[in-house]
């Protein structure tokens, strides 16, 4: 695994983070402020959440005046898409071989 599948992966592993990224994406762009009203954290943490977001590729910001507008970047789960498929061929071939292997057992 890669640097950039490393920080999207340990981006994720927060659940303020993940909770935070997926508020995103069912809302769409939302200001820090707006985020941390329903974060249950602090202003700070929040910021600093969407720091870790940001350097994963998983959010862009946008300044606006005095507020920081986030939005969330979907192409960036590309690679955990990526890595789940084809975990999932690799569990799905052992089933098969499991399988397989039961068949002849019971003949």
């Amino acid at each position: 695994m890669g640097e950039a599948q490393d920080l999207l992966f340990s981006a994720l592993a927060d659940p303020t983070r993940r909770a935070l990224f997926e508020r995103l994406c069912l809302r769409g762009e939302q200001t820090v402020g707006a985020l941390t009203a329903e974060a249950g954290v602090s202003q700070p943490a929040v910021s600093k959440h969407l720091g870790v977001l940001k350097r994963a590729g998983l959010v862009r910001d946008r300044h606006e005046g005095r507020q920081t507008h986030y939005s969330a970047k979907l192409d960036a789960l590309s690679p955990l898409v990526d890595w789940t498929k084809q975990m999932s061929g690799f569990w799905e071939s052992r089933f098969d071989d499991l399988e397989d292997l039961l068949k002849r057992m019971d003949q």
